[in-house]
């Protein structure tokens, strides 16, 4: 067993334990629900101390966790009795290489930074939708500049080096290692674009819906817009349908691009030109900090009045009471180029054309809370058409309702589908007793 005396000396962090200071914000997380009480949190500097709390924990039978942004509502970034490497204190930082078209991403990074870094070059990169939401795994070609796996060596991997292990952890999520840096490609982008929500009343669901349908088939030929629609009580407590507009254009072409939906008449217009790198935290009001958080995932339908339908908005908004807020986001991204690459490519499935969100929200952190959370969720992806969709969304609700944070096996197969098998052999190579377990557990060949 190693001494923790002697761990302490060797770590350049912070090692925080349940009788210091500090402890309670140490394990605090966006969902204030996934808070886990830690043995210890280790606010590691660099790869070292990565592979010192990984040995550590190692050595004293301590599960492990991983915090990058801290984002998840079923606790995977947070550890009942053991020891969580949190990389948002002082790996978090960005850094711009514009010539070479590169960011430099610490494992910590939230989108918010990484957006006002590359735009500075006139530059950005893909992904995230709220600003305090972490980098977490999203790969979109460079590499990762540090990777440390379950014998804590501190590796490098790219489609040259270790390309096994590049190849699995951009879809394979936490299960082979801590990345203390991303490498992530940029590209052009323009200081100003056309968004914001414009809301509906109730009467126009059919109307929003159908607009919706003859919009999307085509929504990604342009490649430059998308638009998330939400069925939800507003701040006032009115029922509406919220439609959050994106156009990478000016206000003007922006306005013709969405002039469908403007022509059924939205009661609210907040949609104009702003800076890019406000555009994720538009999004920041459904998904503030501190309060508690329970999500379901559901694919979206090959024609989008298939999911506003008027009977799923009804069961919305008789569900959402004043201590119970309930939403369900229509995610209405363009995957064609995501599809474009060939399924092999990554682990990552390419063959999805969407997701829906169910997104219930509570303040009282209660055990009966929790549950009416959950049952409202199940209850409302029981009447949308398709299955479950994007991996986080429904590995939060398959972990969230235990305090370890791991999804059933049969549902990690379900998620990789024929790069299963290729994943498990990659596992048991690099982590084979299985200490990097949170969200869809791969099980070693």
């Amino acid at each position: 067993m190693t001494d923790f005396v002697s761990f302490k000396k060797q770590f350049k962090g912070d090692l925080v334990t349940p009788s210091d200071p500090g402890y309670e914000e140490a394990i605090d997380r966006w969902a204030h629900n996934a808070a886990r009480r830690a043995k210890v949190v280790a606010f590691v500097k660099d790869p070292q101390d990565v592979s010192l709390a990984i040995k550590y924990a190692k050595a004293n039978a301590l599960p492990i966790a991983i915090r990058g942004g801290g984002h998840s509502a079923a606790g995977t970034s947070s550890s009942e009795d053991g020891l969580v490497i949190d990389l948002s204190k002082y790996i978090n930082g960005v850094t711009v290489d514009a010539e070479k078209r590169l960011a430099y991403i610490g494992g910590g990074a939230v989108w918010k930074t990484v957006d006002h870094a590359a735009i500075q070059h006139g530059l950005a990169t893909v992904g995230g939708t709220v600003n305090h939401t972490g980098v977490g795994g999203l790969i979109l070609g460079g590499g990762y500049g540090w990777l440390i796996p379950a014998d804590g060596s501190v590796l490098t991997a790219n489609s040259s080096e270790n390309s096994d292990l590049f190849w699995a952890i951009r879809g394979g999520g936490c299960n082979f290692g801590v990345v203390t840096e991303f490498v992530l490609k940029l590209f052009p982008q323009r200081r100003s674009v056309f968004a914001g929500q414009i809301v509906f009343t109730p009467d126009k669901l059919e109307q929003v819906g159908a607009a919706l349908d003859k919009w999307w088939p085509n929504a990604g030929s342009s490649g430059k817009a998308s638009l998330m629609s939400v069925m939800t009580r507003g701040p006032d407590g009115n029922p509406c349908i919220v439609v959050s507009l994106f156009y990478n254009g000016s206000e003007a072409e922006g306005r013709e691009h969405y002039k469908i939906l403007y022509d059924i008449g939205p009661v609210a217009d907040l949609a104009k030109e702003v800076p890019y790198e406000e555009v994720n935290g538009m999004q920041n009001a459904l998904a503030a900090p501190g309060l508690n958080y329970y999500m379901k995932g559901a694919l979206l339908s090959d024609t989008p009045s298939k999911d506003l339908r008027r009977e799923v908005f009804d069961r919305v908004i008789s569900l959402s009471k004043e201590d119970l807020n309930v939403a369900i986001i229509l995610e209405l991204l363009p995957h064609d180029k995501i599809n474009s690459v060939p399924a092999d490519v990554t682990p990552y499935r390419r063959n999805l054309h969407g997701n829906t969100l169910i997104l219930i929200q509570w303040k009282e952190h209660t055990p009966e809370k929790g549950k009416a959370a959950r049952a409202a969720a199940h209850e409302l992806a029981g009447l949308m058409p398709k299955g479950e969709g994007y991996g986080n969304y429904a590995g939060t609700d398959d972990a969230a309702s235990s305090k370890t944070g791991v999804a059933p096996a049969e549902k990690s197969q379900e998620l990789f589908g024929q790069h299963y098998p290729r994943l498990q052999a990659i596992k048991k190579k690099y982590d084979p007793e299985m200490i990097f377990h949170k969200w869809f557990l791969i099980v070693p060949a």
